[in-house]
């Protein structure tokens, strides 16, 4: 499975994939990515847990400790608290914003969504969100997950990437692009 798939290759995606796997058969997708979505905000957050994932400086001891500590605050327990230990065990904890975008790829396909990484001026209502949501499902026929970063400097407006697409003006016009898009590539 990972080998079709562009976004999921190389080291990261050896990961993601076994993750998944496991994920799969425990029947708990929803519940490892929930976790990672939350790891991946502490880590957003902490400028002091981004230095102690990317610096090889620490020991591995020393970052399994640490983020055994983090996990055990967050929350974040089973397996993805044991996954996360593996990565840093392996000297791969450095690689796992990769792993986390893999890992997402592979639940979308599998649950037949698409992703889609939106940029905007600055945070969207839920209400829009879920119209964008459902104009991007109108367009591409599947359910869409949305990956949202606010960028200021774009002023306004929305910047939205769908698979190898990207557009970049009005709604309006963003969205008979990609369904012009889909209509030529079906």
């Amino acid at each position: 499975m990972a080998a079709e798939d562009p976004s999921v290759s190389g080291v990261s995606g050896r990961y993601a994939t076994a993750l998944f796997e496991l994920a799969r058969d425990e029947q708990s997708l929803d519940q490892v990515k929930a976790d990672l979505d939350k790891f991946e905000a502490l880590l957003n957050e902490s400028a002091d847990l981004k230095r102690l994932v990317r610096s090889p400086v620490f020991s591995a001891d020393t970052q399994l400790k640490a983020l055994s500590a983090v996990l055990d605050k967050a929350g974040i327990a089973g397996t993805t608290a044991k996954f996360l230990k593996v990565l840093t065990a392996n000297r791969r904890l450095f690689a796992v914003s990769d792993v986390l975008r893999a890992y997402r790829a592979l639940v979308a396909k599998f649950k037949g969504e698409a992703t889609a990484d939106v940029t905007v001026a600055e945070q969207l209502s839920d209400k829009n969100l879920d119209a964008l949501k459902t104009a991007l499902k109108s367009v591409t026929g599947k359910d869409v997950a949305l990956n949202v970063k606010v960028d200021p400097s774009i002023i306004g407006g929305l910047v939205v990437k769908l698979g190898s697409r990207m557009v970049d003006s009005s709604l309006r016009t963003k969205l008979n692009s990609i369904k012009n898009a889909m209509k030529e590539a079906g």
